[in-house]
């Protein structure tokens, strides 16, 4: 019989020979022509799992897909809604509507105008947005902005001003790096994100007069909670937190507003684990076993981009390099000059010395290294240096167990320019600072650890 493929449709066993007592149940995963799912499946077979799974788990991970099929939204199916958790929008002050609050349309160019065009057309559809009636009383617009967000273009209004006048959720976000650093264990990790995230919240309807955006198609009521609003990612991750309390509790999951991590040390777990939650996550990381790296799709989008030419330019480049900037060694000297440029006293000139800075800059985020997932129960490696003229930075190492082999590795960078009077410490002093910036900025590691610390400034042992 080896060598020979065997398949059954119609009773999912095999009978071997005329013995009809030896009959053997075959699992059989089919996947139809016409089940719009199977795009995906195929996507999962040829990119998207890990290499060190084997056959059998891909096809257990597949059919837990299978099963949860109405999960997923695909094509032009609606886009679900989170009930019981709409967002409800206060006013900080009690008094007529400013003139800010009331804006028309900005002017915008014609390819700006066909993305428009294209989001405003897709969203009533979802349920997202309705189109207000002539006879109805519009007292709030906010003008429509098109961004950039992860390779394609997202509708958003511009909040700001209405953003004033809005009372601050307080609920607290947890920080990533924080976050990922409950992972050490792990030998099973995914990565879920939700679909359109903010516009499966839905907004009570005394709120929804205040999110009504305007564009040269007319005005539009928000019935989904829009990108651009205060305390949007606030109240989700709120929400996030509410329905998944139980497994947050239980230790195999992390949420960080519409972002999921579930990691297990079995594939048992991990399979059942899926099975409860099946969202994909996007933390701009690359997280794989007990290593920490930056997602290079992610970087290959700056890479495109020519050197800044305006202040606007060089905040959003700025903006990307600092969210990595764990991954990187003396950061704020690499981008001091940058970010000297988008100071308001400063006239904006493109300089040699920043010219190089933006090809440093990335450099070091084509090279970052692999961070490592610490590992409390082993002693951590702190190790400082601080110069006058480029400021104080630090390094958290650790040496780990990996695979029956001792490893080291690089967990985060941490950096800052010098300040004031900083600058005309000496030496000694400005190496303990660097220490003290350190001891502060990664207590969360170190607090009750065992950890050595590496100077080159003598005089600091004593």
């Amino acid at each position: 019989m080896y060598g020979i493929d065997i398949y059954n449709s119609e009773n999912r066993h095999i009978t071997i020979g005329t013995n009809k007592e030896k009959t053997f149940p075959l699992d059989i995963y089919q996947i139809s022509d016409q089940d719009p799912l199977e795009e995906l499946l195929n996507e999962f077979r040829e990119g998207q799992f890990s290499a060190t799974l084997t056959s059998k788990q891909k096809i257990s991970l597949l059919k837990i897909l299978r099963k949860n099929r109405p999960e997923f939204a695909i094509g032009e199916e609606p886009l679900g809604k989170i009930r019981g958790h709409d967002i409800e929008l206060y006013l900080d002050v009690e008094r007529p509507y400013p003139h800010m609050l009331r804006s028309p349309p900005y002017p915008a160019s014609l390819e700006t105008w066909k993305e428009i065009e294209k989001n405003i057309n897709e969203l009533p559809e979802m349920g997202v947005i309705r189109k207000m009636g002539h006879n109805e009383i519009v007292e709030i617009t906010t003008p429509v902005l098109i961004t950039w967000h992860d390779g394609k273009y997202r509708l958003c209004g511009d909040f700001r001003a209405l953003n004033n006048y809005t009372k601050a959720d307080r609920y607290p976000i947890p920080r990533i790096p924080h976050a990922l650093d409950k992972l050490e264990e792990a030998k099973y990790i995914t990565q879920m994100d939700c679909m359109k995230a903010f516009h499966q919240n839905g907004v009570k309807p005394n709120s929804m007069k205040l999110l009504r955006i305007i564009c040269h198609m007319g005005i539009y009521e928000c019935n989904r909670m829009p990108f651009g609003i205060k305390n949007a990612p606030s109240h989700f991750h709120r929400m996030m937190d509410t329905i998944f309390q139980e497994e947050i509790l239980e230790g195999w999951m992390v949420v960080c507003i519409d972002d999921i991590i579930i990691y297990s040390e079995t594939w048992e777990d991990h399979g059942q684990y899926i099975d409860r939650v099946l969202k994909l996550l996007a933390l701009g990381h690359k997280v794989s076993g007990l290593s920490l790296a930056i997602d290079k799709k992610k970087v290959a989008e700056v890479l495109l981009k020519p050197v800044p030419k305006n202040i606007k330019e060089m905040q959003s480049l700025l903006g990307f390099a600092s969210y990595y900037k764990n991954h990187i060694r003396n950061f704020a000297h690499i981008t001091s000059s940058m970010y000297e440029v988008c100071s308001k006293d400063v006239v904006f000139e493109i300089t040699k010395e920043r010219k190089d800075e933006y090809e440093r800059i990335k450099n070091e985020l084509i090279n970052s290294p692999v961070l490592i997932v610490p590992d409390l129960e082993l002693p951590f490696k702190l190790y400082i240096d601080a110069a006058c003229s480029q400021g104080l930075g630090a390094a958290l190492h650790q040496r780990q167990i990996v695979d029956s082999e001792p490893r080291g590795g690089v967990i985060c960078y941490i950096s800052r320019k010098l300040k004031g009077s900083e600058a005309s410490y000496g030496d000694t002093h400005t190496e303990c600072l660097c220490l003290v910036l350190a001891l502060e900025k990664l207590h969360y590691y170190l607090e009750g650890a065992v950890f050595e610390v590496y100077t080159d400034c003598t005089a600091l042992k004593y």
